[in-house]
């Protein structure tokens, strides 16, 4: 099996901010996150409710279904996030290639070259 995906760790990350999601069915969710999956199954509390024909109530806790969502919105904040550091494109020459040629020239010219002197 493969690593979580970028939007699993954003959705992890978001936990205890609030954030809106919009379901499917035109529902829209917008409270505390409190718990997510990685199957983008999530807990909400102290939420508001906006129905598709506009009406407004509110919820102290729901547990929604990944499948059921169609998009979270995150707060803008979490753009900073340290995992998103860690993805930064690295310069030319930086991997296992250039350590080598760092310990060949400690070592000097031995062990270079075909014959041995």
């Amino acid at each position: 099996m493969g690593s979580i995906g970028i939007p699993i760790k954003l959705l992890n990350e978001a936990q205890g901010h609030v954030c809106t999601l919009e379901l499917t069915s035109g529902q829209i969710f917008r409270g505390r996150l409190f718990e997510a999956e990685d199957n983008m199954n999530v807990q909400l509390r102290d939420i508001t409710v906006t129905a598709r024909d506009g009406r407004v109530s509110h919820l102290d806790q729901v547990y929604i279904r990944g499948s059921h969502v169609r998009f979270f919105i995150v707060p803008d904040m979490l753009r900073n996030a340290p995992m998103f550091r860690s993805r930064a494109v690295r310069g030319r020459g930086v991997g296992l290639a250039r350590g080598r040629a760092t310990v060949n020239r400690a070592r000097g010219q031995q062990n270079r070259g075909g014959r041995a002197a």
